[in-house]
């Protein structure tokens, strides 16, 4: 059950991550084989990333043909749907939030299952959260949004701790990713709608 569960959230991640991927390649121009490029690098950076530091290899995204093909698909639809590449078009930061929920639970409850200790499996949460759109934002010359978004390391790294606080008080793991995941979204959609962010240091 908790397998099919790792691998429906791993696959759910990639699709949005890649979503917002190809996204970003559409409103920079490239063409469609960079579009496929930052879809899958979208996609499947953070989750590579992940389990080569477990240990879990092959990584997923290499040895499941599933992972490309999500990928590809979330590539398709945005080259072939024209208004998802709106300059202005808000989605890009949904999608974001979504992949950053999705990897941050998974990657928590994938280092539990490997044996990693609580501190080192929520970090790991957090460090697939956000990996795939360091990715992302770099191959496009952006500042990555980790480095210049509130509330968006914290959120992922929110969401794996709920993972990691119900595995120790033996909360059922379906349960504690849902809590741990809506969390997450609910902390970048927040920063997103409503300006939420951390304390900031007072200038002199």
């Amino acid at each position: 059950m908790i397998r099919l569960l790792l691998i429906l959230l791993d696959l759910g991640g990639t699709f949005v991550f890649a979503l917002s991927g190809a996204m970003a390649a559409g409103k920079h121009r490239l063409d469609i084989f960079g579009i496929m490029v930052l879809a899958f690098a979208a996609g499947n950076a953070g989750g590579i990333l992940r389990d080569l530091l477990i240990g879990a290899t092959p990584p997923s995204a290499i040895e499941h043909l599933s992972y490309l093909g999500v990928s590809l698909l979330a590539g398709f639809i945005v080259f072939f749907w024209d208004p998802l590449v709106n300059r202005h078009n808000p989605l890009i930061l949904w999608f974001d939030a979504l992949g950053l929920a999705f990897f941050a639970v998974a990657g928590a409850e994938k280092a539990l299952a490997f044996g990693l200790n609580p501190v080192m499996a929520a970090l790991l949460g957090m460090v697939t959260g956000v990996g795939g759109g360091m990715l992302r934002d770099l191959l496009v010359m952006q500042i990555p949004t980790v480095l210049r978004a509130d509330l968006y390391a914290s959120a992922a790294l929110t969401g794996a701790t709920i993972v990691v606080l119900g595995h120790m008080l033996h909360i059922t793991s379906v349960g504690s990713i849902l809590v741990g995941g809506l969390a997450c979204f609910f902390l970048r959609y927040m920063a997103i709608r409503h300006g939420w962010h951390l304390p900031h240091a007072r200038a002199s």
